[in-house]
Order: structure tokens, then C-alpha cells, then sequence
């Protein structure tokens, strides 16, 4: 083969050579722009139309808009046992049945027009389902309306049925039946340290229905209001203002005693006070039969040291109590009582104070005898007087 021959020939390999990369240079760009394609494809598929449903053949589209997972929401019997407490048991079953109470009070100006001038909210606890609703005397004290707020929303006219200065109680009734009711559980069996769950309306109806829990954290605590001498349980539960009324629970979910004060001083915290259930069971029921709480009275008005002091006058005596006025045809009158005597005991039980009075003869019934011993001029003597029922004017 002489050298021209193989010139052409080597020619001739090198254009197929060249096509060939051609080919393949060729062939790698179409899959390359064939993979940009997919790429891009995908990338709308997947984030632009999102309806593309793996294994749906048909390709139905899905809903337009994205609903996040909810969690149902849970009765209280299906809550885990850890988060189902007593206090949550307790709250499901007295909570519907507290209720707030606002009271307003008017008066008439210079036209001789209606004016609002006060108003106030408090707690109540219905205890019969046709409406009725016990509450504190000083919720609804001097109150020309009463709104009662239920815990399904609705809002009541409430009448004034009855109330009890002395136990600072009240009685409201609203014309509805079927309405939730609270158990009343036996105040007498509530022991320190308990759970102790208050039920209300903490700084009016912007918080209604608020919980908060604590204990029992004594008994038969005695406080002086007004000179009464009132006996409380005492509990760490917060009781704010608009507390007043409200139930205070124990974990069985019975309500065992009508929260009523708190101690408001600078540096105390987790002190208040609640009015036991049995006492306000004995006095509600007579609210509804008589409207008023007939109590027993001797018929006179005495002085202590500390009274006096705070109506001017100087006292000097040691024990007992200063006669300074009596009714002459009530009990003690009736008994040859005088102004100026000072009375010492009662049925042989010191009387030291006026509220020492007060809850001494509030212990014992209308017709009861007593015998009443005090001293005239240096002398003690003793009389036996029969209690007669206050006048109205009186309580």
C-alpha cells in the first residue's frame, strides 16, 4: 500500500471517529437536557401542583387547602388518670352550679331621676334546680337589682328571698328550672390538710368560674366582724375579691362551706375564710320559710372597754359588760334589769365582751331560760331571763 493510500485511509477513520464523538457528545447532551427536564418536572410536580398522589393512577386531585392534625378534644372520663384529679372531678361537678351576682344600687338626682351610683359582683352557689342560690349577705346588701350570670351564659333577674347579717348569708331565687345543682357535703367531717378547692368569680364576671386549689388549713377559726364573733374555715386556696359566695369543694366534688373573707393585709397571703356548710344549711332553710333568721335576744345594749374606747367613752371595769340601754318590756327589763348594771355570766359562762354576748345567746333558742348573773353597785346578783325573738329592727 503505497503512502497516499494510507493517507486517505487514515483520513477516512478519523471523520468516523469524529462522528462518532459527535454522536455521543451529542447523546450526552440530550440526556443531560432529557434529566434537567425530569429535574424540573419533579420539582414542579412536587411542589407546585401537589396533586400528583403516589399510586393514585387515575391522578385525582387532593384537597386545595392543608388542614393541620387536631387533637379531639377529650371528655373529663377519657382524660389519662394522671391529669383526671380530684380536682378535675371536682370542678365538673360544682362548676356548672356557681354562678356571679352583680348588684347595683341607685339613687335619685338633684331631677329626681334614677342613677346608678354603685355597683358590685359576687359568687353564688345554686342549690335547688328551680333557682334557688345561696350567697354572702354583704354580695347583695343594699342592692336595688340583682343580676344573676349562669355558667352556660345566660343572665337572670334575681329576687331577694332572704338574708342573715349575723352569718353574713343571703338567699336569691330566679324564676328557671332544671338547673345544675351543687351536692352539699358534711362540714362537720372536714379534716386539716384536705384538698380544699375554691369555685368564683375573682375581680368580677371577666373571670368567672376561676379555680384555685389549696387545703384546709385549720378549723373553727374565730374572727371578729362587727362585733360577731363568727367561726371559719380557714384555707390557703386564693380568695380574691368577687370570691364572695362562691363554693369551696372538697375532692369528693360536695361543697362543704360558702367562701366569704380573706385577711387583706400587707405580707399575708393564703388566708381565707369560709362559712362551713352545715351552718349555712340551718340558716338558708330558715331564709326560705321566713325570709329572716329568728334569733334569741335579751333586749339590751351593752359596752366592753374596746367599744366603748370607740365611741368616745372610757369604761373602767375589769370583767362582764355595761348595760347602757334596754327595752323595758323585753326580756332583761322584764327580769328587773337596770340601766348601768353589768352583766358577768351566762349560765355560769363569763361574758367578757359584746361578741362573748352575742354568741352566747345566739347558742340557745327562742324560749329558752337563762340564768344572768351581774352586778349593781359593787353587788352581784342573778336573774333568770326568758330569750324573746328580736325584733326585725334589731337584727
Amino acid at each position: 500500500m503505497d503512502r497516499e493510500e494510507l493517507d486517505r485511509q487514515l483520513k477516512e477513520q478519523g471523520k468516523n471517529i469524529e462522528l462518532q464523538t459527535d454522536k455521543f457528545s451529542s447523546g450526552r447532551k440530550k440526556l443531560a437536557a432529557a434529566a434537567v427536564v425530569l429535574l424540573i418536572t419533579g420539582f414542579i410536580g412536587g411542589c407546585f401542583f401537589g396533586d400528583i398522589i403516589p399510586g393514585n393512577k387515575q391522578g385525582n386531585k387532593a384537597e386545595s387547602s392543608y388542614s393541620f392534625p387536631q387533637t379531639e378534644q377529650k371528655k373529663v372520663e377519657e382524660l389519662p388518670a394522671i391529669r383526671n384529679t380530684a380536682v378535675v372531678q371536682a370542678v365538673k361537678e360544682v362548676g356548672p352550679a356557681v354562678v356571679g351576682i352583680t348588684t347595683r344600687v341607685y339613687d335619685k338626682d338633684i331631677f329626681n331621676r334614677r342613677v346608678a351610683v354603685g355597683q358590685s359582683v359576687g359568687s353564688g352557689v345554686i342549690f335547688r334546680s328551680d333557682g334557688y342560690i345561696v350567697t354572702n349577705n354583704h354580695v347583695i346588701s343594699g342592692a336595688k337589682e340583682i343580676i344573676v350570670s349562669l355558667a352556660d351564659g345566660r343572665s337572670l333577674k334575681g329576687k331577694l328571698i332572704g338574708q342573715d347579717e349575723f352569718t353574713d348569708l343571703a338567699v336569691v331565687k330566679v324564676d328557671e328550672d332544671n338547673l345544675p345543682t351543687a351536692v352539699f357535703g358534711d362540714s362537720d367531717g372536714v379534716v386539716v390538710g384536705e384538698p380544699a378547692i375554691a369555685i368564683g368569680n375573682p375581680m368580677g364576671l371577666e373571670f368567672q368560674g376561676s379555680v384555685t386549689a389549696g387545703v384546709i388549713s385549720a378549723l373553727n377559726r374565730t374572727l371578729d366582724i362587727s362585733d360577731k364573733r363568727v367561726k371559719l374555715f380557714q384555707t390557703d386556696a386564693a380568695i380574691s375579691p368577687g370570691n364572695s359566695g362562691g363554693a369551696l369543694v372538697n375532692a369528693d366534688g360536695e361543697v362543704i362551706g360558702i367562701n366569704s373573707a380573706k385577711v387583706a393585709a400587707s405580707g399575708v397571703e393564703g388566708m381565707g375564710f369560709s362559712i362551713p356548710i352545715n351552718t349555712v344549711q340551718t340558716i338558708v332553710n330558715e331564709l326560705i320559710e321566713k325570709g329572716y333568721v329568728a334569733r334569741p335576744y335579751l333586749g339590751v345594749s351593752v359596752f366592753d372597754p374596746d367599744t366603748a374606747a370607740r365611741y368616745g367613752y372610757q369604761l373602767n371595769i375589769d370583767k362582764g359588760v355595761y348595760i347602757f340601754r334596754l327595752t323595758l318590756d323585753g326580756p332583761c327589763g322584764k327580769a328587773g334589769f337596770q340601766r348601768g348594771d353589768i352583766s358577768l355570766e351566762i349560765n355560769g359562762e363569763e361574758v367578757n365582751s359584746v361578741a362573748d354576748l352575742r354568741n352566747k345567746i345566739a347558742s340557745y333558742k327562742v324560749g329558752d331560760k337563762v340564768a344572768v348573773t351581774y352586778e349593781r353597785n359593787g353587788t352581784k346578783n342573778k336573774a333568770e331571763v326568758v330569750l324573746e325573738e328580736m325584733p326585725q329592727e334589731d337584727r
